[in-house]
């Protein structure tokens, strides 16, 4: 009897415990304690609230059940600070002066090591910029520091879309891959396909081309791309 009592007990709990995710952070940035923070999805047209805490005394906790991994956006109160996967598993976050690192998890620390690499190039085209600065400031010929900076801009340049069409391609059928898409969409006025863009959708599987986001935008930029076109011609 207690033998079958046990069995079925222990049947209930492996099917009632699904799959979990705990968030824990860290924050030496005095200025947040007492501010809430929010992780939140996109669910059709709108921004949900999946969990919340307050950082007190420089730390804050969340947790809960993962049905489906997603790419949410934590919050600090209306403001995006970072993008993240909610995925099972524990997720370290670290708040500092310097910036933030959301680790843990393997797509989070896939996603964490391609930001790191992508504000390292985001610091070495500013230091370009300064560079010319400088180099003007100087009294260098003006033709001489267009063409050695232009060089060193595409040079940068080359290695930012390569850096992102590789994690792209690597993260096709995650959630990165059509999440960091979309990001860069986001920094156009509107939506357009540049030859990166087109190379990247060009060779994706087709799991990545439906997409609804994905999908979407393509459509919206073919047809803005067909009327500059039209309007041109």
């Amino acid at each position: 009897m207690y033998r079958v009592y046990f069995l079925i007990l222990f049947i209930f709990t492996l099917t009632s415990c699904g799959k979990k995710y705990r968030v824990e952070g860290t924050s030496s940035v005095s200025q947040l304690d007492g501010k809430m923070l929010f992780i939140k999805v996109i669910s059709g047209d709108k921004l949900v609230n999946i969990d919340s805490c307050e950082v007190i005394h420089g730390l804050f906790k969340m947790e809960g059940k993962v049905d489906s991994v997603v790419l949410a956006s934590l919050y600090m109160d209306e403001e995006c600070i970072m993008p993240l996967v909610i995925e099972e598993g524990n997720i370290d976050i670290e708040i500092n002066n310097a910036g933030i690192s959301i680790k843990g998890t393997p797509l989070n620390n896939s996603f964490n090591k391609f930001i790191e690499e992508k504000t390292a190039l985001d610091d070495k085209a500013y230091e370009i910029e300064r560079e010319e600065s400088r180099m003007i400031m100087d009294g260098i010929d003006l033709h001489t520091v267009q063409m050695q900076i232009d060089q060193k801009r595409k040079s940068v340049s080359e290695e930012m879309d390569n850096l992102a069409k590789t994690f792209i391609e690597k993260n096709y059928d995650n959630v990165l891959g059509p999440g960091v898409f979309i990001m860069i969409c986001n920094t156009f006025p509107y939506p357009v396909l540049t030859p990166l863009m087109e190379d990247i959708v060009e060779n994706a599987p087709e799991s990545f081309k439906v997409n609804p986001l994905i999908k979407e935008y393509i459509s919206v930029a073919k047809d803005n791309m067909e009327r500059m076109q039209a309007t041109a011609n």
